[in-house]
């Protein structure tokens, strides 16, 4: 990963801010992101170190949050951990939290996922529990042989 000393993780221990990660989806942004169906762009980092990239999928209906489109596109591609992701918003924006429900649903995918959260100059690295702290657990999706 690319970090640099001076990136001091956070309290809970969560690690170094990946800035090539980020980079990645800084670039899908501006680049991929148009009109108002694809406003935001996520990148993430597999297990393995490849660099995943998606964006939103906005429908009035509900549509899926970058984070989510970027849990398939890694599936899509074989990578079925992910260690570390990042959501940039379009229009220079910058980095933008996970929203609620892709909290809950990148703690049950994945429980020791690294989420990149802040402003620029400020980013900081975090665990998925520290931003879903008491969640609730997805009991069947956690059963060994269902």
């Amino acid at each position: 990963m690319n970090s640099s000393p001076a990136d001091p993780g956070t309290a809970s221990g969560a690690g170094p801010v990946d800035h090539e990660l980020v980079e990645a989806a800084a670039h899908v942004a501006p680049t991929r992101c148009r009109g108002d169906n694809h406003t935001m762009a996520a990148a993430g980092r597999a297990r393995d170190g490849r660099i995943i990239t998606a964006v939103n999928a906005y429908h009035f209906t509900g549509g899926p949050c970058a984070e989510l489109v970027l849990i398939g596109a890694a599936a899509a591609q074989g990578a079925y951990e992910l260690d570390t992701v990042v959501a940039v918003g379009d229009r220079d924006r910058g980095v933008v939290p996970p929203c609620g429900r892709c909290r809950q649903v990148l703690l049950d995918y994945f429980p020791a996922l690294h989420v990149i959260v802040g402003e620029d100059g400020r980013l900081r690295t975090v665990l998925i529990t520290d931003l879903l702290p008491e969640s609730y657990i997805w009991a069947d999706h956690q059963l060994d042989g269902a």
